[in-house]
């Protein structure tokens, strides 16, 4: 370094004040001590963090320990309103280059360094560190960069990670640049962008791995639509909505529910780190419809849908949203053997039909055609009728009874008079016979709500109904013995 330079004290963080003790000044001396020991042979690329002890020209010199020096251009700290943010006593990260007349020149820009010359590009290829170039044009297999001056080559697969040819997205920007090969003195460089984006994925995969979990919500913006989902961008890495996650109900073409650039908030439902895969849903955040079929769509109800689907063994019935129902080949009402369903039905075509099943937690409703006359005949109970019954079958949401009259009711939870949580499967089991109080009616639909709650409360009504009335004629026949009391007691003589 001249010696000129090393007169400006300020230059390194000298102590220019009068007071020699001042112990928030560092002179000289005190930076070469903090940048600690010889740092020893540097390899290209390495990276190292040290003090600045000096800028000179345009070059900002640094300590590697001991009497070593390296130095880092000027321009590297200049920022976009043309300041330069460095001095003496900063303290840095940078990245070994190579040797030039003697000292070692290392940089701070990791992600592209601006040489302008082969040196400097030869140099980068040995630290195995970037440049930054300039996609001047479209060449035969990929682009021309210029990289400084020095003209270089990108092959189309090394542009970004799908391989574009679409040059337009390119033509006049700046990127930077790996360079892959440095042949023949410099007349034969191979770039790549992709390498680069290809180690910032894995990073940024690496620092996703540590938080994300499955379960987890989170919001991503939607890439790419394929015939079999959605790729979205999740912090920079890919994540994949498939098809059958999109919605409850059926998706025919995922451009009506999704577009390129929207915002979603999904929720994770798989990871698969080894092979960097990670699986999204948009439905599992929507409400389950079949949280609440089996009051929806209770057993001898009056439903109706559209024919979504044929299968040999039967017709799906879509019923809302998210949730079909099978009718069963041998429940279409016909009457007669048939050999597949399209001989009576047909895809579109709306029908009516009765539950028969329902099974929230497998996600099936049978329905038959051929339940109507039997429920036309059945003989529904009044609304406040206490009947008997047996337990038919217990669900998540409640109790099927079967009732005298052959009608199938339904008792919600909330009306089974136990705690929450209580086990109905093992206190009710099929069979169990039960006493229910008839809440609702609804004879279009063939739809009995019952209440094993109620019946106490029924009860306990009643009783105090008859015990008022009891009250009441025992008051009004003291009464009138007190009135025929006073009468005779009138007419008897006065016995003084």
């Amino acid at each position: 370094m001249a010696q000129e330079n090393r007169e400006d004290t300020s230059l390194y963080g000298g102590n220019t004040d009068e007071n020699p003790n001042n112990e928030n000044e560092e002179n000289f001396a005190t930076l070469f001590e903090k940048s600690g020991r010889l740092l020893g042979r540097l390899e290209p690329g390495q990276k190292i963090k040290t003090r600045v002890v000096g800028i000179s020209g345009d070059l900002v010199y640094i300590n590697l320990g001991g009497k070593s020096e390296g130095f880092i251009d000027l321009k590297e700290f200049k920022d976009a309103q043309g300041v330069y943010n460095v001095k003496a006593g900063d303290e840095i990260e940078a990245f070994f280059v190579s040797v030039q007349n003697g000292l070692k020149k290392l940089t701070t820009l990791a992600h592209g360094l601006s040489t302008v010359n082969l040196s400097g590009i030869h140099d980068a290829y040995n630290a195995n560190l970037p440049v930054s170039g300039k996609v001047r044009s479209e060449v035969k297999g990929g682009f021309e960069v210029h990289v400084g001056k020095v003209k270089c080559f990108c092959p189309y697969s090394q542009i970004d990670l799908k391989g574009s040819r679409e040059a337009e997205i390119y033509l006049g920007k700046t990127f930077p640049f790996k360079v892959l090969e440095y042949t023949e003195e410099g007349h034969n460089i191979i770039l790549s962008r992709r390498a680069l984006l290809e180690e910032e994925q894995q990073i940024q995969y690496n620092r996703l791995k540590e938080h994300l979990e499955v379960g987890m919500v989170v919001t991503a913006k939607v890439r790419s639509i394929q015939n079999f989902g959605a790729f979205v961008d999740l912090d920079g890495i890919d994540g994949l909505i498939p098809m059958s996650e999109v919605a409850w109900g059926r998706t025919e073409k995922l451009e009506d529910v999704l577009s390129v650039g929207q915002e979603v908030t999904v929720k994770i439902i798989a990871l698969d780190w080894e092979k960097n895969r990670i699986t999204l849903s948009l439905k599992a955040i929507q409400s389950d419809p079949w949280i609440e079929a089996a009051e929806k769509y209770p057993v001898n109800s009056l439903v109706h849908g559209t024919i979504v689907r044929l299968a040999p063994f039967g017709a799906f019935v879509n019923l809302e949203p998210g949730i079909d129902g099978l009718i069963h080949i041998s429940k279409l009402g016909t009457g007669r053997r048939i050999k597949h369903p399209k001989e009576v039905v047909e895809v579109n075509q709306w029908v009516e039909a009765y539950v028969q099943e329902v099974d929230p937690k497998n996600k099936k409703i049978s329905l038959s055609m051929e339940q109507k006359l039997e429920s036309e005949n059945a003989l529904l109970p009044t609304v406040g009728e206490i009947i008997e019954g047996v337990v038919e079958k217990v669900m998540p949401s409640g109790v099927l009874i079967k009732m005298n009259n052959s009608v199938t009711g339904f008792i919600p939870n909330s009306e089974m008079g136990t705690l929450r949580g209580t086990n109905h499967n093992r206190m009710f089991p099929a069979g169990t016979a039960m006493q229910v109080v008839v809440i609702e009616v609804d004879a279009k639909r063939n739809r009995v709500v019952l209440s094993r709650s109620g019946v106490a409360e029924r009860i306990e009504q009643e009783e105090l109904t008859r015990y008022m009335d009891k009250v009441k004629k025992e008051e009004t026949s003291s009464k009138s013995l007190g009135s025929l009391g006073e009468l005779l007691k009138a007419k008897l003589p006065n016995p003084s």
